[in-house]
């Protein structure tokens, strides 16, 4: 498969799942002139998270990010009076970057292979309903609708899907959602998911107490 051309939109605690919509206010001047030409080409452009570490000065340049991202295309945008962009990207797949291009972009320009997933070979329904009786538990902890994810939870939809969904719906921590990321195998994805949002509902749970 040849690998994909794809400008790169970092950022330090963003983590873009396949099947999941991100909205994004882009304010820099690097990312506004991308957003413009990206809107021009294909509408397609990779978010990945920057690595820990980086500070102001490594930010302005090109530090360093994960080698697993979302790409996906930008499904509706506006374009403020300032010159600002209101986008939202619609999450497509999960990319490994092999390699950056040289550019005369303000941007960042990447070679990226797609990802597959690797389907589940066995019954996971007792996964998924753990992940669902989580997600009940957590509302509940939170005070929230129960039937608040019951769109990203709907039966019929694959695995992998609902666990996208969920992972970036509810799970808090940056380095655990980019971990989600990179597990291809779906069967894994859902078992430490599962676990995270137990004890994500049992941290909730002692902090009430």
């Amino acid at each position: 498969m040849p690998p994909l051309t794809l400008p790169i939109f970092p950022l330090p605690d963003v983590t873009f799942f396949p099947n999941t919509l991100l909205p994004l206010h882009v304010f820099e001047a690097r990312y506004r002139a991308m957003v413009m030409d990206v809107l021009a080409r294909d509408r397609r452009l990779a978010v990945v998270k920057l690595r820990p570490g980086f500070d102001e000065v490594s930010y302005l340049g090109k530090p360093a990010v994960h080698s697993v991202a979302g790409a996906g295309e930008i499904v509706s945008w506006e374009r403020l009076a300032t010159g600002r962009y209101n986008i939202l990207v619609k999450g497509e797949w999960r990319v490994r970057i092999e390699a950056e291009r040289p550019s005369d972009t303000l941007y960042r320009i990447v070679s990226a292979q797609k990802l597959e997933e690797v389907a589940p070979t066995t019954d996971v329904s007792a996964a998924l309903a753990r992940i669902r009786d989580a997600c009940g538990r957590l509302l509940e902890a939170l005070a929230r609708p129960p039937d608040l994810l019951d769109t990203a939870l709907a039966a019929g939809q694959a695995p992998g899907v609902i666990a996208d969904r969920i992972a970036a719906a509810v799970v808090p921590d940056a380095a655990l959602r980019q971990e989600l990321l990179e597990t291809l195998d779906v069967t894994r994805r859902l078992e430490r998911l599962g676990a995270v949002l137990d004890q994500l509902v049992n941290e909730l749970r002692r902090g009430r107490e």
